[in-house]
């Protein structure tokens, strides 16, 4: 099953990048204040990116490269997705 990584963008235009295997459930939770502690209270949220990957450790790693990225350099990743 493929893993996807992904770009939040809350309320408050802050961005929250996470991983999962099944994105509507994930969302769902996000939503629910059950996901992550750090969108608990931000939302709504919008997804503003996604890219697949074929494995968990995969998908951990470039979640990792994102998460070090500066603010603008997310935001350049975003819209060269776009």
């Amino acid at each position: 099953m493929p893993w996807i990584v992904y770009i939040l963008e809350c309320k408050d235009k802050t961005l929250y990048t996470g991983i999962t295997n099944h994105m509507e459930s994930r969302l769902a939770k996000h939503a629910k204040g059950a996901g992550a502690k750090y969108t608990r209270g931000r939302g709504p949220l919008k997804v503003v990116y996604t890219e697949t990957r074929r494995t968990k450790s995969s998908a951990l790693k470039r979640e990792a490269a994102i998460k070090s990225l500066r603010r603008e350099q997310k935001l350049e990743l975003i819209r060269d997705h776009s």
